[in-house]
C-alpha cells in the first residue's frame, strides 16, 4: 500500500514514521509549511515526495491521510474533490477525533473509499507520539470498503483496533477529553491550591499514580475514595468553607462532588439520609 499525508504535523509525520518502519511505502507528504516537510524530512528520509501541493500526494499514493487541524479538513476534501477526476479505490481518510467520515464527502462519489482513524492517544510531540503508538488503541469508521482497510493499517500502528459509528464519534472524543485534557485542567486546579500553601505539585504524584493504578485494576467506580463516600458531610464542608473566595474552584469542586454522590450512591457506601445532606451541601 503506498501511503500519502496531507498535514506534516505531530499527528502525520508520527503515524508516518511508524507505518514505514513497519513496512509501509510512503510516498508522499504535503504541507503549506516548509518547516514542516523539513522536519517530516527528517523522520521519513530523503526517498519521499515533500511537496506543498496536495494533488501531487494524492496522485502517488493508494492511501491518503489528512492529518490536518480538523477545521481544514473539509477545505482539502473541497480541494481535492475539485481537482481531481477520479480516485477510483484510493482510500481517503482524516485523523480527527472528532469527526466522522461523512466530511470527506462527497469524494465518494469520484470512486474514493471513505474513513476516519484516530489514534487515541496525546500528542505532545513527535518523539514520544512514535514511542507510545505501539500501545495505543486505535478506533476506525467508514465505508464498507475502508474499514478493513484502515483496520489493516491500524494493527500496524497501534496495540488493538476498535470501530466505531461515525455518529458515536463526538461522544467518543469527549470521552477523551474528559479522562485527558480535562484531568490536566483539574491538575492544575489541584495545584492552585497548593500554591496557596506554597506546597509543590510532587508530592501529590505518588497519590495521583496509585489513583490511576486503581483505576486500572478496578474501573473508576470502584476505585472512588474520599470524604464522599464515606458519607463525610462536615470535611465536605470544611472543604467548602477554605475556597469560598475562590468561585472557580468552588464550581469546580460542587459539579464533580455531585458526581461522586451518584458513584457513592450506586455502590451503596452511604444511606438516604447521609446523601440528602451531602446534596444539600453541595447546592
Amino acid at each position: 500500500m503506498k501511503i500519502g499525508i496531507i498535514g506534516a504535523g505531530k499527528v502525520g509525520t508520527s503515524l508516518a514514521a511508524v507505518l514505514k518502519r513497519k513496512g509501509f511505502h510512503i510516498t508522499g507528504v504535503s504541507d503549506t509549511a516548509e518547516a514542516s516537510l523539513k522536519t517530516a524530512e527528517r523522520y521519513l528520509g530523503k526517498d519521499v515526495l515533500y511537496t506543498q501541493n496536495n494533488m501531487d500526494v494524492v496522485g502517488a499514493a493508494d492511501a491518503i491521510a489528512i492529518t490536518t487541524q480538523d477545521r481544514v479538513i473539509q477545505d482539502v476534501a473541497a480541494e481535492i474533490n475539485a481537482k481531481a477526476e477520479r480516485l477510483d479505490r484510493k482510500l481517503i481518510f482524516h485523523t480527527s477525533g472528532a469527526d466522522p467520515s461523512s466530511v470527506l464527502m462527497p469524494l465518494n462519489e469520484k470512486g474514493a473509499f471513505l474513513g476516519s482513524l484516530h489514534p487515541l492517544q496525546t500528542f505532545p510531540d513527535i518523539d514520544s507520539a512514535i514511542g507510545v503508538l505501539q500501545d495505543t488503541c486505535i478506533f476506525v469508521e467508514g465505508d464498507k470498503n475502508a474499514v478493513p482497510l484502515l483496520r489493516h493499517l491500524g494493527d500496524h500502528i497501534g496495540a488493538k483496533v476498535y470501530t466505531i459509528a461515525g455518529k458515536d464519534k463526538v461522544l467518543y472524543h469527549l470521552s477523551a477529553v474528559f479522562v485527558c485534557n480535562l484531568l490536566s485542567a483539574l491538575f492544575y486546579s489541584g495545584k492552585g491550591l497548593m500554591d496557596k500553601i506554597n506546597i509543590d505539585f510532587e508530592p501529590f504524584l505518588p497519590i495521583i499514580k496509585a489513583t490511576l493504578n486503581n483505576i486500572e485494576k478496578k474501573g473508576p467506580l470502584a476505585a472512588l475514595t474520599g470524604p464522599i463516600v464515606r458519607g463525610d458531610v462536615k470535611t465536605v464542608k470544611a472543604h467548602l468553607a477554605s475556597i469560598e473566595d475562590m468561585e472557580l474552584h468552588k464550581k469546580v469542586y460542587k459539579a464533580l462532588s455531585e458526581v461522586a454522590v451518584q458513584m457513592a450512591t450506586e455502590r451503596k457506601t452511604i444511606d438516604e439520609k447521609t446523601i440528602e445532606a451531602l446534596k444539600d451541601v453541595l447546592k
